[in-house]
């Protein structure tokens, strides 16, 4: 057997895919729609699509940000069109008309949900299952969740929770940045939460602990979308996704994003020593230099730093985050923040006050405490 990060063995653990002959009496008689992306696969690498068409009768597919296949850029999404592979037809929500779309639902009698989640409120996905749960609701179609691991562990809660006036695609609901639940809990606790009402139902994962990351297990890393190729780059997100909403680059058009932050007017030197200096756990940053191929400042040469994990448990990645942001706000004339999207990003308006204070960071944590207290009626495992 392989071994994990911490040089234990890799743990036994099945998705709600590999347990899917669990939820047969459900699914059968009925037209299955099936919202998905390249990350829904079994364990041996076989698409979700692909075994339910096989087993039952698959009748349309749905497609979150980045498409079906999980090849477009952030906020890229698929047309409405007939999948060639399957021929069956294929949904766009996020696009024009997206969720709402009048036809959308009306061959299928159950909506099943697999894709690879991050553990991240921004992430989109989890606002897409929100917004089909309430559709579904409406029209009295269950929705079953294939429930999947969080990979960065379903222990650590922490980040801001949304000020819901700032709801959006990329945070819906007022849960903190990183919420600590799989897929199948989330949607356990909204549909109670939110009085969404949906006939839900969770095929449950196998093996599974709460402390445990993805590569503590034997499941393969399949990246959910383009910017998110390790588990190390969804702990880094968390953290750095907020610098979206500035003219700071967060990594993207490089091999690292998220791991890397940087401009052509930063000093890497300044920067990286003042946050070596803060001495915050498990994390370390190295000068870094790197050039974007897209997105912010493409084809200029940027300076900033990487940020390097040196012990997970330690790591507190939304603290780091908000933290590099002060300092780079603080020491670079240059740096511009978004307000509107910082605010949708972050979950509050704070980062608009001003620099994010120790008393601001106690506040937040209090009330990610008190989310996490919350959760435990929703929790499976």
């Amino acid at each position: 057997m392989r071994r994990s990060h911490g040089n234990g063995m890799k743990k036994a653990v099945k998705n709600g895919i590999d347990r899917i002959s669990a939820a047969k009496r459900l699914l059968a008689d009925n037209r299955i729609g099936l919202l998905t992306n390249a990350s829904g696969l079994s364990k041996d690498m076989r698409p979700t699509s692909d075994i339910l068409r096989e087993r039952f009768n698959l009748a349309a597919l749905y497609a979150p940000e980045h498409g079906i296949r999980g090849a477009k850029q952030a906020g890229g999404a698929d047309e409405d069109h007939i999948d060639p592979e399957t021929g069956l037809p294929v949904f766009d929500l996020t696009g024009a008309g997206g969720a709402e779309n009048p036809r959308a639902l009306d061959n299928i009698d159950m909506l099943v949900y697999d894709i690879q989640d991050v553990g991240a409120r921004f992430y989109t996905y989890i606002s897409c299952l929100s917004e089909m749960m309430s559709r579904c609701s409406a029209r009295g179609i269950p929705i079953v969740v294939l429930d999947r691991v969080n990979p960065i562990s379903g222990v650590r809660v922490e980040g801001e929770i949304l000020d819901e006036a700032y709801s959006s695609v990329v945070g819906k609901h007022a849960i903190p940045t990183r919420y600590g639940l799989t897929p199948g809990e989330y949607a356990r606790l909204i549909n109670k939460e939110k009085n969404i009402g949906c006939e839900l139902h969770v095929v449950e994962l196998a093996g599974w602990r709460r402390g445990m990351y993805l590569d503590d297990t034997d499941l393969s890393w399949v990246s959910p979308s383009p910017n998110i190729p390790t588990v190390d780059t969804a702990i880094h997100y968390i953290g750095t996704c907020i610098f979206e909403a500035t003219n700071i680059s967060e990594g993207r058009g490089t091999t690292h994003p998220f791991s890397l932050i940087g401009a052509p007017f930063l000093d890497s030197r300044r920067l990286a020593g003042e946050m070596n200096s803060q001495r915050l756990g498990g994390v370390r940053f190295r000068r870094a230099y790197f050039t974007p191929m897209f997105s912010k400042h493409a084809g200029a040469l940027c300076e900033g730093v990487e940020l390097l994990v040196t012990d997970r448990n330690d790591y507190r990645p939304f603290d780091t985050g908000a933290i590099l942001l002060r300092t780079i706000r603080e020491m670079t004339p240059a740096f511009r923040l978004d307000e509107k999207l910082s605010c949708k990003l972050f979950g509050s308006d704070r980062l608009c006050r001003g620099a994010i204070s120790e008393a601001d960071f106690a506040q937040i944590e209090a009330a990610a405490r008190g989310f996490a207290k919350n959760c435990a009626q929703y929790l499976l495992y």
